[in-house]
């Protein structure tokens, strides 16, 4: 979006590194705007210092807007991080946990301040967006649901993700509630009151299994389907081919191997880890 459309209109952009607080201080100038958070990265699964970032944007009077998709409103309270302190924008995609079900589009944009709200409010009517009866209807279908389904995918996935830290086909997992992750120790201190995940994880597989290899036992998962999107009742997978997705100047990625994103479902642990153990056979032939 900011390196395709908003340049078109003269808006430019920095990126920075969500692990560094102080590389995000020097990139904040005289014009910036809009500082946009993540946590954690939806790929790589860094889980930055939200404190120390919303301060940063607070202390510059620079808005600050989260996507705040991976902890749905459970994990965390985005608004009272610490006291005084909070993001500005909290935004969801509700096609994910919030619908549960894996069959809608749609989204929201969140703050508590009212001249903000105001603000967004008239960019809502001017742009003429709007949504399906039925959509809503799906979400609020799924609401009552979502503490349980994000509690349930959360065990299963750090089960998951615990055991195949310990398989020897896997170089490292990234999964910000397990030790040794990237910004591991700032989701212990976002998430303490709830100790609270999402069902989604990320593993690096070693170095000598070439991207073929990673592919097919992809192909070769039977209750894991390839997707992009998660928190539906079915898992998904997808590989990812990180160094083209970053600049490494920003945030070098220190991994050689492919990188593998799991997005647990309904299904069992059980069911779950005997699909990746013969699909993992299947990428040693």
């Amino acid at each position: 979006m900011a390196e395709g459309e908003l340049k078109q209109w003269g808006i430019t952009h920095k990126f920075y590194n969500p692990l560094d607080a102080s590389d995000l201080a020097a990139k904040i100038g005289p014009n910036t705007r809009l500082v946009w958070l993540e946590a954690p990265g939806s790929v790589t699964m860094e889980f930055p210092d939200l404190i120390a970032l919303t301060s940063l944007c607070r202390q510059r009077g620079v808005i600050s807007a989260l996507d705040n998709t991976w902890g749905a409103g459970l994990a965390f309270a985005p608004f009272d991080l610490a006291p005084g302190v909070g993001v500005d924008i909290s935004v969801h995609a509700l096609t994910k946990y919030p619908s549960g079900g894996g069959d809608l589009l749609m989204g929201s944009v969140i703050t508590c301040d009212e001249a903000l709200h105001h603000r967004l409010k008239l960019s809502h009517m001017r742009l003429g967006i709007g949504v399906a009866a039925n959509d809503a209807e799906g979400v609020l279908r799924g609401l009552p649901s979502l503490p349980l389904r994000y509690a349930a995918q959360d065990k299963v996935g750090r089960e998951l993700a615990l055991w195949l830290g310990v398989r020897d086909e896997i170089e490292q997992v990234l999964h910000p509630a397990i030790a040794g992750s990237p910004g591991h120790e700032n989701w212990r201190k976002t998430c303490a009151a709830s100790g609270a995940a999402a069902g989604i994880f990320s593993v690096v597989f070693h170095a000598r299994y070439s991207t073929q290899q990673v592919d097919r036992f992809c192909d070769s998962l039977k209750l894991f389907k390839l997707g992009y999107s998660w928190a539906g009742p079915l898992s998904l997978v997808v590989p990812y081919d990180v160094p083209s997705m970053r600049d490494a100047s920003v945030a070098p990625w220190p991994y050689k191997g492919t990188l593998v994103r799991f997005c647990i479902g309904l299904e069992s642990r059980q069911a779950l880890q005997e699909d990746i153990e013969q699909a993992l056979t299947a990428t040693h032939g």
